[in-house]
């Protein structure tokens, strides 16, 4: 269970994993390239502009994202898991869609 609540405009996003290779092989940990996709767990409230409306957040609670390799703060949850990163809004890259 997660209890970390983004504040502003950052989102909480868990990494997705992949253990094997496209040939079947299984990497460690250490020799696997870190995820840069994953799936937003929270959103913050937003943040209010210059006119002092609030401006929300464009990604939603369960939303697939890409992001930069090098984006974001890694975090652990209440359990010690990794996995978990806070990324601002301008991290995110896109977002998957279902067609």
């Amino acid at each position: 269970m997660v209890k970390i609540r983004p504040l502003g405009k950052r989102i909480l996003v868990k990494r997705t994993k992949s253990k094997t290779t496209k040939g079947g092989i299984f990497l460690p940990e250490s020799a696997q390239e870190k995820p840069k996709e994953g799936e937003v767990i929270a959103v913050g409230p937003g943040q209010t502009n210059d006119e002092g409306v609030l401006e929300k957040p464009s990604v939603n609670v369960g939303d697939r994202v890409l992001f930069g390799a090098y984006a974001g703060t890694e975090v652990k949850d209440a359990e010690g898991e990794e996995g978990y990163l806070i990324l601002s809004e301008e991290d995110v890259l896109g977002v998957f869609v279902n067609n």
